[in-house]
């Protein structure tokens, strides 16, 4: 099993939750959620929501599912352009 944990140390984390997909929610991002997620190759991600979305708010309002239900998911793995970001916790 490979983890692969980005951090930012001055981030206060809260209490994490294991996750059985990808998600981004407008609760997790007011909780400061912090998330583990284990894809199907058994990688394992650690993120926070807020983080996360902070960084890719555009993106994440300009999405279907955003707009409609305030949530993105994404059930196989941790999406490209999350991957790409520089701090996930």
């Amino acid at each position: 099993m490979t983890i692969i944990l980005i951090t930012n140390t001055c981030n206060n984390m809260s209490e994490i939750k294991k996750v059985k997909r990808f998600v981004i929610s407008v609760k997790g991002i007011e909780n400061k959620q912090v998330c583990v997620f284990i894809n199907k190759k058994g990688i394992e991600y650690k993120y926070d929501q807020s983080v996360v979305f902070n960084q890719l708010k555009d993106k994440f309002e300009k999405m279907n599912c955003w707009t409609k239900y305030k949530t993105y998911t994404n059930t196989n793995n941790l999406p490209t352009f999350v991957k790409e970001l520089k701090t996930l916790v």
